[in-house]
């Protein structure tokens, strides 16, 4: 590796530690609602009609299952979610955005905002974003679906 190779590659591996963990500290102090929680309900407000099979949410919110079940069974108990058996397939269960759970994410949207604007977006004025997005969207697609031991604590 060159110098400004490895000099980018510990950075990245810096930013990629740290941002989630600020987002996410953000998130809790003033809203009472973690990251993965946040990004649960935005998932679900994309989807059609706010509802995803268990599974599909839990590969779109990169968890396992065993990891969104945990995260479904609080916003539940919250009102955020409920869950229903799909009417074509008994075997498993979709999460389903309530309204509650809409008002919700509507309510904490504007301190994640602030948040990634503060922890990311702040940070990027002399980087040319589209070039910088495609990268890192690269990134993303040759990772694909990795998962390690110990993947399943959220």
């Amino acid at each position: 590796m060159t110098d400004e190779e490895e000099a980018f590659t510990r950075a990245f591996g810096r930013a990629i530690q740290r941002v989630p963990r600020a987002l996410d500290a953000d998130l809790l102090r003033e809203q009472g609602m973690s990251v993965t929680e946040y990004f649960a309900l935005v998932h679900l407000s994309e989807a059609p009609d706010g509802r995803l099979r268990m599974s599909d949410l839990a590969a779109t919110s990169i968890r396992s299952l065993s990891g969104m079940t945990r995260i479904i069974d609080r916003l539940e108990s919250l009102g955020l979610v409920q869950r229903e058996r799909p009417a074509d397939d008994g075997r498993g269960w979709h999460a389903v955005l309530t309204a509650a759970g809409l008002e919700r994410l509507r309510a904490a949207w504007p301190t994640h905002l602030a948040s990634v604007r503060r922890h990311i977006l702040d940070h990027l004025s002399a980087v040319d974003l589209p070039t910088f997005t495609a990268a890192l969207q690269r990134f993303a697609d040759a990772s694909g679906a990795v998962t390690h031991p110990g993947s399943d604590k959220d």
